[in-house]
Formats: C-alpha cells, sequence, structure tokens
C-alpha cells in the first residue's frame, strides 16, 4: 500500500513523496526578513538616480528598470551566502528552478503561464468596459489604427489591421518564453522562487498574500514617481499592491502547483507582455484610468478574484507537489539528490 500524503502548514496535501521524505527546509524569520529589507532596499537604491534627476523622464530610465527586477535575485543570492538557510546541495531544488520533475507537469504549467495571463488580462478589458471603465472598439479597432497612424512615417503602407493585429498577439507569448522571461526571472526567482515557500511555513495563505503585499510595496520606489499608474503618492503604492496580491495570488499558485518557479517565470512575462494590450482595442479618442482597467487596475482584480474562486472550489489550492521528488531505486529505495556544482 502506498504511503499516504504527507500534509504541510494549511492543510495542502504534496503529492509524489514518501512521509519524511521531500520536505522543503524550514526557513527562520530571519532570512526572511532579511530578503525582503535587501530586495526593497537594493530596489530604492537602484532607483536613486532616478529621484536625484528627472524621474521616469530620464533617458537611463528604460535601461534601469531590468536591473532594479534583478535585486530580489540579488537578494537571495545574499541571504543563501551569508545566512545559510537552506544547505548548499538543496538550494536549486527549493528556488523551484532544478530539477524539472516531473518533466511533463512543468511544461504544461509553464504553457499555462504563457497564455493564461494574455487572457486574463484581456477579460479584464472586457469588465472595465462593462463598467464603464474603458470605451473598447473590438471591431473597428479605431484607436489601434489611430496609434498606427501616429506612428508610421506619412504615406507609409500598412498591412490591414487585422493582420497586424494578429502579429501583436503571437508576439506577446513569444516575448513572454524569451526577453520577457530573462526579465521576470530576476524577481520571480525571489518573490515565488524563494519568498512564497519559505513563508509557507505558516501557512499557504499567508504565504501569497504575505509576498504578494512585499511584491508591491517593492514597486514603491518607480510608483512613486509616476510609474504603472502615474499617481506618485500613497494611492499608487495602494493600487500597487493591489494589483501584486491579485496576481502574486496566481503566481504563487503557479509555482506551488507545479512545484517549479518556471511556470510563474513564464507568466509573468507574459503578464507584462499583455500590459499594453489596451492599445490594441480601445476606442479611438478615449482615453481610461489605468487604475481601474490596466493590467494591475479594479477590473484585473476581479477577475483573478473569479479564477482564485474557481481554483478554490476546485481545491487547487490543496494540490502542493513537492519540490521534485527523488527518483526511486531498486528495492524502492531513494536516490540522493546530486549537490549543485
Amino acid at each position: 500500500m502506498a504511503d499516504r500524503d504527507p500534509v504541510v502548514a494549511g492543510g495542502a496535501s504534496v503529492e509524489g513523496v514518501g512521509v519524511g521524505e521531500g520536505q522543503p527546509p524550514r526557513v527562520g524569520l530571519g532570512a526572511i526578513v532579511a530578503f525582503v529589507l535587501i530586495a526593497c532596499g537594493l530596489a530604492w537604491i537602484v532607483a536613486l538616480p532616478l529621484w536625484l534627476g528627472d524621474g521616469l523622464r530620464e533617458p537611463f530610465a528604460t535601461p534601469l528598470l531590468p536591473v532594479m527586477m534583478y535585486t530580489p535575485a540579488a537578494a537571495v543570492l545574499a541571504v543563501m551566502l551569508v545566512l545559510r538557510p537552506v544547505p548548499r546541495g538543496q538550494r536549486l531544488r527549493f528556488l523551484g528552478m532544478w530539477p524539472l520533475r516531473p518533466a511533463k507537469r512543468v511544461v504544461w504549467m509553464s504553457v499555462l503561464g504563457l497564455l493564461a495571463p494574455i487572457l486574463l488580462v484581456f477579460l479584464s478589458l472586457l469588465v472595465a468596459a462593462a463598467f464603464g471603465w474603458v470605451q473598447l472598439d473590438l471591431l473597428g479597432l479605431s484607436g489601434f489604427q489611430q496609434v498606427l497612424a501616429l506612428q508610421a512615417p506619412a504615406g507609409t503602407p500598412l498591412p490591414p489591421v487585422g493582420v497586424l493585429l494578429a502579429t501583436q498577439l503571437v508576439t506577446i507569448p513569444i516575448a513572454a518564453a524569451t526577453v520577457n522571461a530573462l526579465a521576470a526571472f530576476g524577481e520571480e526567482v525571489g518573490w515565488r522562487g524563494f519568498l512564497v515557500p519559505a513563508l509557507r511555513r505558516y501557512g499557504t495563505w499567508p504565504a501569497l498574500l504575505i509576498s504578494g503585499v512585499v511584491w508591491g510595496l517593492w514597486h514603491a520606489p518607480i510608483v512613486l514617481l509616476g510609474y504603472n499608474f502615474n499617481r506618485p503618492d500613497l494611492t499608487g503604492v495602494l493600487l500597487m499592491v493591489g494589483g501584486a496580491v491579485a496576481w502574486g495570488v496566481l503566481l504563487g499558485w503557479l509555482r506551488l502547483r507545479s512545484a517549479s518557479v518556471w511556470p510563474a517565470v513564464f507568466a509573468h512575462g507574459a503578464l507584462n507582455g499583455a500590459a499594453g494590450m489596451f492599445v490594441l482595442f480601445f476606442a479611438a479618442g478615449t482615453t481610461t484610468d489605468l487604475a481601474f482597467s490596466g493590467p494591475l487596475g479594479v477590473a484585473m482584480w476581479i477577475v483573478a478574484a473569479v479564477v482564485v474562486l474557481v481554483l478554490l472550489i476546485t481545491g487547487q489550492f490543496r494540490k502542493q507537489p513537492s519540490l521534485a521528488a527523488s527518483r526511486p531505486t531498486a528495492a524502492g529505495q531513494v536516490a540522493p539528490v546530486a549537490p549543485e556544482a
């Protein structure tokens, strides 16, 4: 008879491991606090030139933002090397980076991560339109045509707008799996790679909600300059926290359900790629308030809440596999996990 799956904090079952095997190390509160302080402190240091200069109008603002995205990764590295909360041979496994077992689950969850955020952002536009927060032109694409006319040199022949729309939509998952994923990895290895499993000892929902709040507050150095919502004040920070919690629960679920950080990396890349979807579907001559209709705004909170409710009803938050079970050997023994190089 197979061993019964052990249970982690919060009542979630751990699949694919025997009792007493495959349990992640317990990270102390000191290491968690140190990670948060280092990640947020480095973010402020990276953004400091913007504060001392012309803010987001500085020409180096665009290349500086990807640097800021790697401050959580730097914080993980510092905590791992100095405080050593996870034994050396288990670090990649704890972070959900390696090994990728079972591969089928990781691959399909990664595909979900690539595609689902695009659909959710589009659904949030429909919700925003239903509440009157944005005006869309899904058939005529008048707003998109307006943008194309402004950007293309006068007299330049353009392909049919439908072809351009399809091209834009196809490039989102491609970018999400490549350049966007490269940038998003710097954040995800911190938030979903380290922080979520570190906090999971306190329960699944505290881990998801606290990590989402931290993720939102980490954005403060640029949100207070007007990034995302064009609200350089506490309101903008609170909106960012709300958006980060909404998406953080979904990305955290991908992390826990797959036991891998990679689906969350690709989902973060897809979110960043789909963030400008409003430009494709808005009605010409209209504007919108990103606090309500943007990918981090209130409409997206509503969509995320519905998705989370469905996941709760179907018991998806209780299915949390191990962080990569060791391969069984002959006679039912368990092969040790190979140490990282």
